[in-house]
C-alpha cells in the first residue's frame, strides 16, 4: 500500500512539474504576446519570461519588426493605352503597444496579404490615370500616394506604413525600344550643341585675339608715326632757330659741292678769281681784290677721282 502511495507521488509531482515547463513562454525584444485564456483575451505579454496555464492559456507571439511585403508585379494600362508591367514594395510594422498588437490580430485577417492586395489595387488606380512617360518621371508622387492611401485605408490595423517603393514600371518591348532610339537621338543632339558651342567659343576666341594682335600693330605704327613726326618737328624748330636765312646758301653750296664731286667742268673768266668764282656759285659774298688771295695761272679743274 505504501509502495503504491510513493508512485502516486511521484507521478503527481512529475505531472506537475511536466505542466510548470509546458506553461514557460520567453518573449524576445523583438516581439509581443497576446495570451488568451478558454479563447478570451487574458493579458498582453510584453519581452521577457511568463508562464502560462497549459491547456487553459495560450500565448500569440506578434513580431514588431520591420517587414517588406513585396506587391507582386502586375500589368496596369496607362492612361495612353500603354500596356506597363508595374511592381512595387511597402515597408511596414506593427506598433508595439497593446492596443495595436491586439488590432493586428484582432481587426484583420493575415495583415501582410491584405496589403498585396490593397497595394496592387491603389496603383491599378494611380498609374490608370497616367501616361507611361509621367508615370516613369512622377515616381515619387506615386510613392506618395500610394503610401497615403495605404495609410488610411489600415489605420484600423495596428500597423504602420512606413514607405512605399515603385520597384519598376517596365513598358512593352517595341515601345521600350522606341523610348531608347529617342533617348539616343536627344543625347547626339545635345552632343551635337554642346560641340557646336564649344567651337563657336573657340572661334570667337580667336577673333578676339587676331583683333587684339591687330589693334597692337595699330598701335605701335601710329606710336612710330607720331615718334617719326615729334623728330621731323624738332629737326624743323632747330632749323627755324639756328639755319634761318642760310637755307638758301646751304643748298647753293651743296650743288657746288655735287657738281665738283661729279667732275663737273668750271670756266674762269680771265680777270677772276677762282675763290670768288666758286663763291658766286655757292652764293657767298666775293672776296675783294688785293687782299693777298693767290690768283692762279691757269683755269684749273678739279682732279678726278
Amino acid at each position: 500500500m505504501g509502495y503504491i502511495i510513493t508512485a502516486a507521488v511521484v507521478v503527481f509531482v512529475v505531472l506537475v512539474l511536466a505542466l510548470l515547463l509546458a506553461g514557460i513562454r520567453i518573449v524576445r525584444p523583438t516581439s509581443r504576446g497576446l495570451v488568451e485564456r478558454l479563447g478570451k483575451y487574458n493579458r498582453f505579454a510584453g519581452p521577457g519570461f511568463h508562464v502560462i496555464i497549459p491547456l487553459i492559456e495560450h500565448m500569440y507571439k506578434v513580431d514588431i519588426r520591420e517587414a517588406l511585403v513585396d506587391a507582386q508585379p502586375q500589368t496596369i494600362i496607362t492612361n495612353d493605352n500603354l500596356n506597363a508591367r508595374v511592381d512595387a514594395q511597402v515597408y511596414l510594422k506593427v506598433r508595439a503597444d497593446e492596443e495595436n498588437v491586439k488590432a493586428s490580430q484582432y481587426n484583420v485577417a493575415q495583415y501582410e496579404r491584405q496589403i498585396v492586395n490593397l497595394a496592387r489595387t491603389t496603383l491599378r488606380n494611380i498609374i490608370g490615370t497616367m501616361s507611361l512617360k509621367s508615370a516613369n518621371s512622377e515616381r515619387g508622387r506615386i510613392n506618395e500616394e500610394l503610401r497615403s492611401t495605404l495609410k488610411i485605408e489600415t489605420a484600423s490595423w495596428g500597423i504602420e506604413i512606413l514607405r512605399t517603393e515603385l520597384k519598376e514600371i517596365d513598358p512593352p518591348a517595341d515601345v521600350q525600344e522606341t523610348m531608347n532610339k529617342v533617348v539616343k537621338a536627344e543625347n547626339e543632339k545635345i552632343a551635337a550643341i554642346d560641340y557646336a558651342t564649344a567651337r563657336e567659343t573657340q572661334a570667337d576666341g580667336e577673333r578676339r585675339a587676331s583683333i587684339q594682335q591687330a589693334e597692337g600693330i595699330k598701335r605701335a605704327r601710329v606710336l612710330a608715326a607720331e615718334g617719326e613726326a615729334e623728330a621731323i618737328k624738332l629737326v624743323n624748330e632747330a632749323a627755324d632757330r639756328y639755319f634761318v636765312g642760310n637755307a638758301q646758301m646751304l643748298r647753293r653750296i651743296e650743288a657746288v659741292e655735287r657738281a665738283l664731286w661729279q667732275n663737273a667742268k668750271v670756266v674762269l673768266p680771265s680777270d677772276a678769281e677762282l675763290v670768288n668764282v666758286i663763291g658766286d656759285l655757292g652764293g657767298l659774298t666775293p672776296l675783294p681784290k688785293g687782299d693777298g688771295a693767290k690768283v692762279p695761272d691757269a683755269p684749273v679743274a678739279p682732279k678726278k677721282r
